[in-house]
C-alpha cells in the first residue's frame, strides 16, 4: 500500500491529533514519513504600511522557528513508533502548494492532513486548504477529522 507518508501539519490540535493518527498508520504499513510545515509568503501591501525588510527576516525567522518547533514534535511520535522520518519547513505562496510539492519532491505517494471541517462564513472567510490540496493535488490525499 502506501510505503512514504507526507503529515501537513498546521499546529492546532486538530492536526496534531491528525498527525499521531498518520503516524499510526505509517507504524501499521511499515511506511516512512516526511511532516511539512508551509510557512506562507508575507503579502505585503505598500498603501498606506510599510515594512522593512530586517522586520520581513524576523517575521520569517519567527514562522520558521514555529514550524520547525510543529515537525519535531511529529518527529518525537514518530520515533517513539519506531517510523522513519525526515522533517521538512519549507516558504511557500500558498500552504496547499507547498504541501503538493513537498509531496512531488518527497516522491510521497499518499498525503495525509487534518480538516477542520469549517463551513459557512468561516470558511469562506478563512479557506480550506484540505480542499485546495484534494482539488489539486495527483498524489492520494488522507483526510483526518
Amino acid at each position: 500500500m502506501f510505503k512514504h507518508l507526507l503529515i501537513s501539519t498546521d499546529g492546532s490540535s486538530l492536526g496534531n491529533k491528525a498527525a499521531k493518527a498518520g503516524i499510526e498508520l505509517a507504524s501499521a504499513l511499515g511506511a516512512k514519513v516526511t511532516a511539512y510545515y508551509a510557512i506562507e509568503q508575507l503579502m505585503i501591501y505598500d498603501e498606506g504600511y510599510m515594512m522593512d525588510q530586517k522586520m520581513i527576516e524576523r517575521l520569517e525567522e519567527s514562522a520558521r522557528a514555529a514550524g520547525q518547533k510543529r515537525v519535531d514534535a511529529i518527529g518525537k511520535m514518530a520515533k517513539v513508533a519506531g517510523v522513519l522520518f525526515a522533517a521538512v519547513v519549507t516558504k511557500a505562496l500558498t500552504a496547499h502548494e507547498g504541501i503538493i510539492d513537498a509531496a512531488k519532491k518527497r516522491k510521497c505517494d499518499v498525503i495525509f492532513m487534518a480538516s477542520h471541517g469549517r463551513r459557512g462564513l468561516s470558511r469562506l472567510m478563512m479557506g480550506s486548504v484540505t480542499q485546495k490540496v484534494l482539488a489539486h493535488s495527483r498524489i492520494p490525499v488522507v483526510v483526518y477529522r
